[in-house]
């Protein structure tokens, strides 16, 4: 088969389960897609998908032809590119998902100079503090904080993020400066709570035990958040401690907006990892993102 588009446009509707999501992801019409697919179906001799009106599946043939397909296009990518250099035209589709305040302070500022490198590259950047599913919505790779969770997916190790103690000015100047881990319960400071869903049980003061290990003291606070961003605000405003990843609040920290506190007893620095789906998803585009982001990251890494 001398175009290996249909076998691309394939393994999308199956990895989405969609003909609508699938197109939608490679910027394609759905008609073309199903045509795609119905011709490839023709061309091999066998039914691939399941259809109904609510979703798509892979038949038995399906999955056995998927795994192969998808291979294919992985070799296909990288027979192309073998003697690419590392700055040669890198085309098509990117799909990235990234956490919100990751992405906008420190990839935002730094993406220019990608774009420039690679114009021929349509990227197509997401950034939620979410877990999105890496198949059903057709990302390419994406950015994790903490646990992958899944063991199915693969994982690139980046590094661990830094996290740091902060407080504003003015709340310091009410409450007094922390010196030591006791000063926190004796000058009875507060900190802002956050959690991923509102009414969970706060997670508490991190902090190193001397023992090589990290433990959690309960502080009170009045203010409960779910998003990091109302999270690094309530520190900007003074509304209490706040214990944060290095990227969010490091302007914060040079203009003086923020101040850093206890820093000899930060909290445990965070695993961060690129996922894919599958190791045939790592094809060059997404190895020279990663490679590149990696390195943009690198300040912020302990």
């Amino acid at each position: 088969m001398q175009d290996l588009e249909p076998l691309l446009i394939f393994t999308r509707v199956a990895d989405m389960g969609s003909f609508t999501r699938a197109a939608e992801s490679l910027g394609i019409a759905k008609g073309r897609a199903s045509t795609a697919v119905r011709d490839l179906e023709a061309a091999v001799g066998v039914r691939l998908l399941h259809r109904t009106t609510r979703n798509v599946q892979l038949t038995e043939d399906g999955r056995a032809f998927h795994a192969r397909a998808r291979d294919l296009l992985a070799a296909s990518d990288d027979l192309y590119s073998m003697f690419a250099g590392d700055r040669a035209a890198l085309r098509g589709r990117l799909r990235v998902d990234l956490p919100t305040e990751i992405a906008r302070t420190a990839i935002m500022s730094a993406l220019p100079t990608f774009l420039v490198a690679y114009p021929d590259l349509e990227l197509e950047l997401s950034s939620t503090d979410r877990q999105v599913d890496l198949v059903q919505e057709g990302f390419d790779c994406v950015l994790r904080i903490g646990p992958v969770g899944d063991e199915t997916l693969v994982a690139l190790p980046v590094g661990k993020l830094r996290m740091v103690n902060v407080a504003s000015p003015a709340y310091l100047a009410r409450h007094g400066v922390p010196r030591s881990f006791e000063d926190l319960m004796r000058q009875q400071h507060r900190m802002v709570h956050y959690s991923r869903t509102l009414g969970a049980k706060p997670y508490g003061w991190e902090y190193p035990d001397g023992n090589g290990r990290y433990a959690t003291v309960p502080l009170s606070g009045a203010l409960h958040v779910n998003s990091v961003q109302t999270y690094e605000a309530a520190g900007l405003a003074g509304v209490g401690l706040i214990q944060a990843a290095l990227p969010g609040v490091r302007q914060h920290l040079e203009s003086g907006a923020l101040v850093e506190i206890l820093p000899d007893l930060r909290p445990e620095p965070l695993d961060m990892a690129f996922v894919v789906a599958h190791r045939s998803n790592l094809s060059r585009r997404v190895r020279t993102f990663i490679t590149w982001a990696t390195t943009v990251l690198s300040p912020y890494l302990d």
